[in-house]
């Protein structure tokens, strides 16, 4: 039969969206039965072969040859006289094939076939992106910003699928522009008025596992495993890890040489401070590990309420907390315990390193304080002004400054 256009169009159609061969035959012959079910009255006796690579459809029609004037069922059934008009040689008993042409249904047929092929193979495609993505949901993504609005930037694979990735589930630093190259993770996928719908995210704590998946071998190998993960997105986030191989040491390893691998990361994240810590089933060890870089005092857990009390040098409360409070909520976040911080009144007069009054007392001044045998601030307040000047050859006035820094410590 006369190729139509019908059929090569969906040629291009089956390139473009990368549908198979066999699965398009299937639907053009089902739409093909279907219609001519409604010219025939059945499909039983109905034969579609589409050649989808050459762009050929031929349809065959078959019906029992019976002598003139018998026929019963003129849908299964045709008259000897009218099937020798179709090949000479037939006789009563054998199966008439005959071609059925499908510009002889007219124009309206045809159209809606068409539309008909249209609707199915949309609906197959719908099927395939949501089913390929509802398997990927959690996997780490890499596509093409293609268009930016308000609310939303569209983003699209390699096959031309969009993809959306909210404003609520960008970072606030992030700034796209399109053609750019995107990564995010595959949040969920759902379909929204029969249409899927793949919701990508730069928030969700799995991006940043799938990122250290990327940047750290023994994380994606196993042989170092991500427990939990906390963040705010854009300021601060804290992965504990833990490693099955007592030889490797997963903080290091996920922090890399000189910081290597895990600046990937926070690039990635537009800077987001990132805490890997060690993770342990030692409660209280976990929690003083989760609020680093704070020096924990002493801590009291209560069990039957999630909470526990942190006790604090004065110097390390601000730590604790850190800059917005970001450090005490991922902390408590991290560990499951509401953490209050307190100061340790009782670490007050406890004794303090020398070096932490690198701030008010030059280096040089230190150092003769340490050759001496002076490594604290109360060894050197138990020693007399006079004995201090004689063993350290410094200046009186120099000593006094260093007693009155020294003093103003356990004063305050």
């Amino acid at each position: 039969m006369k190729n139509l256009n019908l059929v090569e169009s969906f040629q291009e159609f089956k390139e473009f969206k990368n549908i198979d061969r066999v699965t398009l035959m299937n639907i053009m012959e089902d739409v093909f039965k279907s219609v001519l079910e409604k010219q025939f009255g059945t499909q039983e006796n109905i034969d579609v072969i589409v050649n989808v690579e050459k762009g050929d459809l031929e349809i065959y029609r078959t019906r029992e040859i019976v002598e003139n004037g018998e026929v019963e069922d003129p849908l299964t059934q045709i008259e000897l006289s009218a099937a020798l008009k179709i090949q000479d040689d037939f006789e009563v008993g054998e199966d008439c094939s005959e071609p059925v042409q499908l510009e002889h249904f007219g124009r309206r047929a045809v159209l809606a076939i068409r539309q008909n092929l249209v609707g199915r193979l949309m609906d197959l495609e719908k099927d395939n992106i949501f089913r390929k993505y509802k398997d990927r949901e959690g996997e780490l993504f890499t596509g093409e910003v293609y268009q930016i609005w308000k609310r939303e930037a569209l983003i699209l694979d390699d096959e031309g699928n969009e993809l959306v990735l909210p404003k609520g589930e960008q970072i606030p630093s992030d700034y796209f522009k399109k053609g750019e190259t995107v990564k995010a993770v595959i949040k969920e996928v759902e379909m929204v008025n029969n249409n899927p719908r793949v919701v990508l995210s730069r928030t969700d704590p799995r991006f940043i596992e799938r990122l250290f998946e990327n940047e750290v071998p023994e994380v994606f190998d196993g042989l170092i495993t991500i427990k939990k993960i906390v963040r705010v997105p854009g300021e601060r986030a804290k992965v504990a890890v833990e490693s099955y191989d007592d030889r490797v040491d997963p903080v290091g390893a996920c922090v890399g040489m000189k910081g290597s691998r895990i600046h990937g990361i926070v690039r990635e994240l537009k800077n987001e401070n990132i805490d890997v810590i060690n993770f342990t089933n030692n409660t209280p060890l976990f929690i003083q590990r989760a609020l680093s870089p704070a020096k924990i005092t002493r801590l009291e857990i209560k069990e039957e309420t999630k909470r526990v009390d942190v006790f604090l040098k004065p110097d390390q409360v601000s730590l604790a907390i850190g800059k917005g409070g970001f450090n005490i909520r991922l902390a408590g976040q991290l560990t499951g315990y509401e953490i209050d911080v307190y100061r340790d009144s009782e670490s007050d007069q406890e004794d303090v390193d020398l070096e932490e009054f690198a701030d008010e007392i030059e280096g040089w001044v230190l150092d003769a304080l340490k050759a001496v045998g002076f490594d604290t601030a109360k060894s050197v307040l138990q020693v007399t002004r006079e004995d201090l000047v004689k063993r350290t050859d410094l200046e009186e006035e120099t000593i006094d400054d260093i007693l009155r820094v020294l003093r103003a410590e356990f004063e305050d």
